[in-house]
């Protein structure tokens, strides 16, 4: 196992040529939001607009429309129904995309897990599975999935914190886990990208892994998890591998967490603060080279 510690984060940073479009700049599909929490849809869809997506696409409880429409007025909101009918772009040379799903998500709702399965079956584009969509994932059926999308050369980002790691590795088969080391253990359970999220966020794909050692306590707050989902989301849809957009979105979020914490104090920091300071931390990144 490699451990990429010189990355050159700036030359990942997902620059639009003076040309670009909202299409060439990258299509995100958020399928987010259960009924409860409307508040997660929005945290990951205005930090995916933040970090660069030129089109924000999310699919939602009925619930959550209205709310996501008026908080969000420059993304696409459409309720779950249409998701089968209508799709999700699939990516290519030219319009790149990608599919955030899981934020706001509750495990036990029937109708949530149906847009997780639609999901991994059918989008033809990287996917990143966040929130209750990841404890899903622990059954045969959904994992096999993950693994056939790997076969067909689909890219997926599975971004738990410890329990839930925890509660996907226990559930997996017996001798399929063949490390006590968490997130290289799901890695290769799921042949995907693993982002395990804490005061240091280890991220394991194949043969590379990364520790990002910038964050903050005042990123311990619920909501953070999902503006971390959309900033992934929106790197993986302007073309950056599962790997690199991991790496480059937790370090971000991390700095965005930083700059809000200088300006609230490390208790009275919002996820919307992040969401907030992320432009700054893109920028500063940028000039830094690093």
């Amino acid at each position: 196992m490699t451990n990429s510690k010189s990355i050159d984060l700036a030359a990942l940073l997902p620059i639009p040529a003076s040309n670009a479009n909202k299409y060439t700049r990258g299509k995100l599909t958020l399928v987010v939001g259960g009924s409860s929490y409307p508040g997660a849809a929005f945290l990951a869809t205005r930090a995916a607009q933040r970090a660069g997506a030129g089109y924000c696409e999310v699919f939602t409880a009925q619930q959550n429309v209205s709310k996501i429409q008026t908080c969000a007025p420059s993304s696409v909101v459409r309720c779950w129904d249409e998701l089968n009918r209508l799709g999700v772009t699939p990516s290519n040379e030219h319009h790149p995309t990608a599919c955030v799903v899981g934020s706001g998500f509750d495990p036990d709702d029937a109708e949530a897990r149906e847009q997780l399965v639609y999901v991994l079956q059918n989008v033809e584009a990287p996917v990143l599975v966040d929130g209750g969509a990841i404890r899903m994932l622990a059954t045969k059926g959904l994992r096999e999935t993950v693994l056939q999308r790997t076969e067909q050369g689909l890219d997926t980002v599975i971004t738990p914190h410890t329990g839930e790691a925890i509660a996907l590795a226990a559930a997996l088969p017996s001798g399929i886990a063949k490390t006590p080391d968490l997130a290289m253990c799901l890695a290769d359970a799921f042949k995907s990208t693993v982002v395990l999220k804490g005061p240091d966020t280890e991220i394991v794909s194949d043969e590379r892994s990364y520790t990002m050692t910038e964050g903050t306590a005042a990123l311990s707050k619920a909501g953070t998890g999902d503006v971390l989902a959309g900033i992934i989301g929106s790197l993986l849809a302007q073309r950056l591998d599962a790997f690199s957009a991991a790496v480059l979105g937790t370090t971000l979020h991390a700095r965005a967490g930083l700059r809000a914490e200088k300006q609230f104090g490390v208790i009275s920091v919002l996820p919307e603060d992040v969401v907030d300071a992320l432009p700054a931390a893109i920028m500063a990144t940028a000039k830094s080279g690093r």
